[in-house]
């Protein structure tokens, strides 16, 4: 009996694992039923043709090779296009993917604080309040969070692999060599998933205070062989790693993403960050009335500011005073606020105020401090461990009632926006996300309403005004929309995309020469953009200026290589314009072929487009074959109106004949609504 009780205690840690494993699992699984949302999973998975062709030697050259999304982090492009390789553009199993890394993250978590300090319950309560807390369905929820939760995943094991190294330097050093050696290698994997976790060598002096005890915050006695000095030296691998990855970051983002000081004064930005250290703090007690987007707020009061204020100092006293007996709190209480530091404002990306994805990590210090000091309290005050337990459940159980609830706004974009407007306040962004989304359904009257809502709230939003020209464009009101788009212009006067869409619709007016400059300065403010140039050539060949087209269509591809959408309607010119001073059937057959290659050769208009380049060769079997199957894929897509007109050429090909077709005339570039 005394082997079996042994036994079982050894075992507790694994059963627990799986606990925490299959608990997430059925907590999450409704994410199963839910489909993307129009916050950007198109540019990670939707609408990104790289992503959705899966692994392919150019997927992987595109996500190592560039900045997209106004990021750097390679990982997560390999991750969606495994995804997309495994399971193509379903969405129930990417968000099943996240919901088994947060799962993973977890055990994780429940393993590195066991591992750390040896005591199995308080560990798992962390684990629990980890995986099931309401913070965290944003991160895992939303498919394009995917960097959150691969980045955690290898940060955790990093620090796995810290407490292995700082707890074996003595006993075994080349067991702690190896250590060392897979602590760099998993941070720097979760860099390139998502560069938040630069503050992590940050982390590791925290865990030599405590739990490791290699350093002490105002002790008197110093572990011997051991300074600061010492330890940061110790860590210089990783520290450079976070150098090059605070570089690559601001690189990426700064032409984009982040806002300048004339925008957003520092002072203003203080006031914010200080503000929100108590509001996530807040909803980590309280997990009410959490949004994709909490608005940036143009004044702070300063009551709140200096409440918050005093808040954060008299906490930092307080743990700072229990230092000693309690060094757990400092190290969870800093580790809580040197983890939000990359995304607490100070740099501002975006105009959001805070975000419940930035708490993913950071929030691991708070639990670990609260859930340490209870375990002390009761024992102290001798509380039975019945009734400990019974608050924990309570707890825990509280968290996955709210998560659950909080899991049915993320079905959809309609929802998700409708309930961040029901509570927030002047949420002008979320006002236009949800216009979007229901123009996407054809819900035109109401998407109306929310972009004259969203500007009621801040005239000065470009966006707004963009997105509504678009829309008014659709109804019929063409003078309306222009004015928008100039407007927007006036607000904005180097923003691209609202200079393509002026210079487009202006096409459709006829004022061809002024459409022209609004289309070369779109072209100028957006090098890396093949748009403008693209926009261009389709107007030029309109006009059936066929010779300055073709200039325009290869500026667009010289300008941007990785794009798919000019080189394949390019291919579709040369392989099938009636003119046949146009037509080239070799570049037209090279084109095709390249990006039919880079899409993985199962994109059905990409081999619709290669079929007309082998018919315009001569080589009408291969039209045939490539033309049957973007029939079969496009049926399959549900595509009909595309299928019929695949149908007739492919009867074309059949009888020995090219497909021809007239650009003179043909309609005009398409507008476009992702202006940031």
């Amino acid at each position: 009996m005394p082997n079996l009780w042994q036994k079982l205690a050894m075992a507790r840690p694994r059963l627990i694992c799986l606990v925490l494993v299959f608990a997430t699992l059925l907590v999450y699984l409704p994410v199963r039923e839910h489909r993307f949302i129009g916050y950007d999973d198109p540019e990670y998975v939707t609408d990104n043709p790289i992503v959705r062709a899966g692994l392919t030697w150019a997927g992987l050259k595109w996500a190592f090779a560039g900045f997209h999304v106004s990021n750097w982090h390679p990982l997560t492009w390999l991750s969606h296009m495994l995804d997309c390789q495994l399971f193509g553009v379903e969405p129930g199993a990417h968000h099943l993917i996240n919901v088994l890394f947060h799962a993973a993250n977890s055990s994780l978590v429940f393993l590195l604080l066991f591992r750390m300090t040896g005591a199995l319950w308080p560990a798992a309560i962390v684990a629990g309040l980890f995986a099931w807390h309401p913070l965290h369905v944003e991160s895992v929820a939303w498919i394009a969070e995917r960097k959150d939760v691969l980045s955690t995943f290898f940060g955790l094991l990093s620090l796995l692999a810290y407490v292995r190294y700082g707890s074996e330097r003595a006993r075994a050093p080349n067991v702690a060599k190896r250590e060392f050696g897979f602590c760099l290698l998993w941070f720097a994997l979760g860099l390139m998933a998502k560069p938040m976790l630069v503050t992590l060598p940050f982390l590791f002096l925290l865990l030599d205070y405590w739990p490791l005890k290699r350093a002490s915050i105002g002790q008197s006695a110093r572990p011997s062989g051991s300074n600061l000095r010492a330890l940061i030296l110790e860590k210089w691998p990783f520290f450079l790693l976070t150098i090059v990855s605070c570089i690559i970051t601001f690189s990426a983002q700064r032409t984009e993403a982040v806002v300048d000081l004339e925008q957003r004064p520092m002072g203003a930005r203080l006031a914010n960050a200080i503000v929100s250290y108590v509001l996530y703090l807040v909803k980590a007690v309280w997990p009410i009335d959490l949004a994709i987007i909490y608005p940036l707020p143009r004044h702070i009061p300063a009551t709140a500011v200096v409440g918050s204020a005093l808040l954060l100092v008299v906490l930092s006293w307080f743990v700072w005073r229990l230092r000693i007996r309690r060094p757990y709190l400092i190290a969870g209480w800093l580790c809580f606020l040197g983890t939000l530091v990359p995304v607490i404002g100070l740099v501002q990306v975006g105009t959001q105020a805070m975000a419940d994805r930035y708490s993913y990590l950071p929030l691991i210090g708070i639990f670990m401090a609260v859930v340490y000091l209870a375990r002390d309290i009761t024992a102290e005050f001798r509380i039975k461990p019945p009734c400990a337990a019974a608050c924990a459940a309570v707890v825990l159980v509280a968290c996955v009632v709210v998560t659950k609830r909080q899991l049915t706004y993320w079905r959809d974009s309609i929802a998700l926006f409708t309930h961040a407007i029901s509570v927030t306040r002047d949420n002008d962004a979320a006002h236009i996300d949800l216009g979007v989304a229901l123009e996407q359904e054809g819900r035109k009257e109401e998407a109306l309403k929310h972009y004259v809502e969203a500007l009621r709230i801040n005239p000065n939003r470009a966006h707004a005004h963009n997105n509504l020209a678009n829309l008014l464009l659709t109804l019929g009101k063409r003078n309306e929309a222009i004015a928008h788009y100039r407007e927007a212009l006036r607000l904005k006067r180097r923003a691209p995309l609202a200079h393509l869409n002026l210079g487009t619709a202006l096409l459709e007016t006829g004022e061809f020469e002024q459409a022209m400059e609004h289309l070369l300065e779109a072209a100028r403010l957006a090098p890396e953009d093949s748009r403008a140039h693209l926009a261009i050539g389709k107007a030029y060949l309109r006009r059936g200026q066929g010779a300055q087209a073709m200039t325009h269509f290869r500026e667009a591809m010289r300008r941007n290589p990785e794009d798919i959408q000019t080189p394949l309607f390019l291919a579709r010119v040369l392989a099938s314009d009636e003119n046949s001073n146009v037509r080239n059937g070799p570049e037209a057959l090279k084109l095709a072929e390249d990006v039919n290659r880079l899409t993985g050769g199962e994109q059905p208009f990409v081999l619709d487009t290669l079929a007309m380049a082998y018919a315009e060769m001569g080589r009408f079997k291969d039209a045939e074959a490539g033309a049957r199957k973007a029939i079969d894929l496009a049926d399959k897509a549900g595509v009909t109106n595309e299928v019929l007109e695949m149908r007739g050429r492919l009867q074309l090909y059949q009888s020995g004949q090219p497909f021809r077709e007239r650009f003179s005339g043909a309609p005009l570039p398409s507008i476009q609504s992702d202006m940031p």
